[in-house]
């Protein structure tokens, strides 16, 4: 007996939250979500990232509810809720506009889900009180939504949604109604709130900065299917298609096949450059891939790149290219160069800022060398 309950408690153990298995949504014959399957541990931030029309806001209304799927599991700490009604399950949807009450205060704002749930007064009021201080708003109680900035407005949504204590947060594009400054801002608050209570999260978003600033982990999805998922850093530096790599951030794509084939490093030619990467890949010689470079990833100078600007000797003679800037463009923190190699392919290239003042800078139209390191580049497959 005492072993079959440790057994069981260890297989609870390694159960994961939320289990999506299979799960498809069809319209009018058309699959929006496309046979997905993911796991997301408890605690996580979970970001669903794509463009418009991947799918990612039908798979979040399949978790709260509000679509039924086709075909296929959702079960939330083990258990099945793809029959369960949306007010009934343990899940709290925060949206994009933040559906507030307009002729309610902040405080009946917080209240309104658990007056309807018929909590005693006595436990809504601490509730709403602990939510307050939480989102650092109690000052404002007696504010209407009118009152109060976009990012006020979005703590506010925030609090009613975490007073429920759901077991899952669904965020909709939760930061997608305010200006780029006040969400750079916002988006720290709101990892840090969901973090001290310690829900479970799930949000959608098509902004890939607010993704990769909030989110554990990272689903990108397209055409109703996950491509990838990883933490952000992973999904970043090891895309593991095209789609991923140009999707997120800014990247250099070169079209060729592979001439050398080591275990320890290979060499693909491309019309514009000869590439040297110093790991191993999955394939065989003559496969068709891209190479993919991160601007910043990428020098640049007027002078040619010598062997101490190197990896190793062997990489010398590849992955540098001549050409003349085309573009450039001043950010503060860094400079986004465009440069269109002798080939006549252009390559974005991004320089930190360093210093106050350049001594070296660079202009539009001066003859420019680029260059990077074996190490920094992706090679893909698909």
């Amino acid at each position: 007996m005492t072993i079959a309950t440790s057994a069981a408690s260890a297989s609870d153990a390694q159960a994961p939250f939320l289990l999506i298995d299979q799960l498809v949504k069809e319209f009018d014959g058309v699959r929006a979500v496309n046979d997905i399957s993911v796991t997301i541990n408890q605690g996580e931030i979970f970001a669903l990232l794509g463009s418009s029309g991947c799918g990612k806001s039908t798979l979040l209304r399949m978790l709260a509810g509000f679509e039924t799927p086709t075909s296929g599991r959702i079960l939330l700490g083990g258990n099945s809720i793809v029959e369960v009604p949306p007010h009934q399950r343990p899940i709290n949807m925060m949206f994009q506009s933040y559906a507030l009450f307009p002729h309610l205060s902040v405080w009946d704002n917080i209240a309104f889900g658990l007056r309807r749930d018929g909590l005693p007064k006595a436990e809504v009021a601490a509730r709403v009180e602990q939510m307050l201080a939480l989102v650092q708003l109690g000052q404002y109680a007696k504010r209407k939504p009118h009152q109060l900035s976009g990012g006020q407005q979005q703590r506010v949504a925030l609090a009613r949604s975490l007073a429920k204590r759901p077991q899952l947060l669904l965020l909709d594009e939760p930061l997608g109604a305010l200006d780029k400054k006040l969400r750079e801002r916002t988006q720290m608050e709101l990892v840090n709130i969901i973090e001290q209570v310690g829900v479970t999260c799930v949000m959608v978003t098509h902004d890939q900065d607010e993704a990769m600033s909030m989110a554990t982990r990272i689903a990108v999805m397209s055409e109703g299917r996950i491509l990838q998922v990883g933490a952000p850093g992973d999904i970043y530096e090891t895309p593991n298609c095209r789609f991923v790599a140009d999707f997120i951030g800014s990247v250099n794509l070169f079209d060729g096949h592979v001439t050398q084939d080591e275990p320890d490093h290979v060499v693909v030619d491309t019309p514009d450059v000869r590439h040297y990467v110093s790991h191993g890949v999955t394939g065989n010689l003559g496969m068709e891939v891209s190479v993919a470079v991160r601007p910043e990833k990428i020098g640049i100078q007027l002078d040619a790149p010598g062997l101490e600007e190197r990896a190793s000797a062997a990489e010398h003679g590849y992955n540098c290219a001549q050409g003349a800037i085309v573009a450039m463009a001043y950010f503060g923190n860094e400079t986004s160069y465009h440069v269109r190699l002798d080939s006549g392919a252009v390559v974005k290239v991004s320089r930190t800022n360093a210093a106050r003042h350049d001594a070296a800078r660079l202009e539009r139209e001066q003859r420019v060398w680029v260059w990077w390191d074996g190490a920094d580049i992706v090679v893909l497959t698909s």
